[in-house]
């Protein structure tokens, strides 16, 4: 009885040591995410393979995983950069990025676990300070927004260039300006779109007084046409024409002939 626990405390050692063998072997990596592997007896960082999957992984216990999110993730940025006059402008911008999964390892190696404020920040205030500098602030406010956007996001792309990052996109979500600033480019803005309404009403008022008088040109000439072809004998003709029918009607009636002027017939009726 008494050699039963000297056997039994070797084999609960071990036990226990293989229990925390396994649990330091065993590395989960969960959705979205990649693992950069360190050897720590020999290599460091790999680089050359690719990294870790999801799921359950099976490494050495000496040696340690790094996991990274390699799905796409915002990073939003509130900056005070100038204008092409020296005025601050505040820009608010976000990025959609992500780490490029292949080059995992040498990102981890190179730029480390922060590389979101070592690269991908100082990467995006370079390039916007960059792109606002040329731009004034009336453009900015008004009609520049879209331009400003793709060309940040080209700018930082060039930064970024072999430095393992994706950049999937670039958005300006605000421009502010002093408010002094701001109140004179809606006061210039809403008179240029008053002076082009008056502009737009001269033009119709012209465009009418055009269609009025091409109107009247074409019914004087009308007017000249008719009284060119309509000779003396043309009219008796008519007149002649007219009386026929008159006397074809039943209402009572007194003709006249030859006592009108130019010899056409006058009608008397007690109609």
């Amino acid at each position: 009885m008494e050699k039963l626990p000297k056997i039994g405390l070797p084999v609960l050692i071990i036990f226990i040591l293989g229990i925390i063998f396994i649990y330091k072997s065993t590395v989960t990596i969960g959705s979205g995410q990649a693992g950069v592997l360190y050897k720590t007896l020999g290599g460091g960082v790999v680089t050359e393979a690719p990294p870790l999957d999801e799921g359950f992984q099976l490494v050495a216990p000496w040696n340690r995983v790094f996991i990274y999110e390699v799905r796409q993730q915002e990073l939003s940025e509130t900056m005070d950069v100038l204008s092409s006059n020296g005025l601050e402008i505040k820009l608010d911008a976000t990025a959609w990025y992500q780490p490029e999964r292949i080059s995992l390892g040498k990102l981890h190696k190179e730029k480390g676990e922060n590389y979101v404020d070592r690269i991908l920040r100082p990467a995006i205030r370079s390039a916007a300070r960059s792109v606002v500098g040329r731009y004034t602030p009336e453009q900015l406010y008004s009609s520049k927004r879209d331009a400003i956007q793709e060309e940040i996001q080209i700018e930082t792309e060039k930064i970024l260039n072999g430095q393992y990052i994706q950049l999937n996109d670039i958005l300006v979500r605000d421009v502010t300006l002093p408010p002094t600033i701001k109140d004179a480019i809606e006061r210039k803005l809403r008179q240029e779109q008053e002076a082009l309404e008056y502009e737009f009403r001269l033009e119709k008022a012209k465009q009418e007084a055009e269609r009025q008088r091409i109107d009247a040109e074409g019914k004087a000439n009308a007017n000249r046409i008719l009284s060119a072809s309509l000779t003396d004998k043309i009219l008796q003709e008519k007149g002649i024409e007219a009386t026929l029918e008159m006397a074809k009607s039943p209402n009572s009636k007194v003709i006249v002939i030859g006592s009108g002027k130019d010899g056409l017939p006058i009608i008397l009726g007690n109609q």
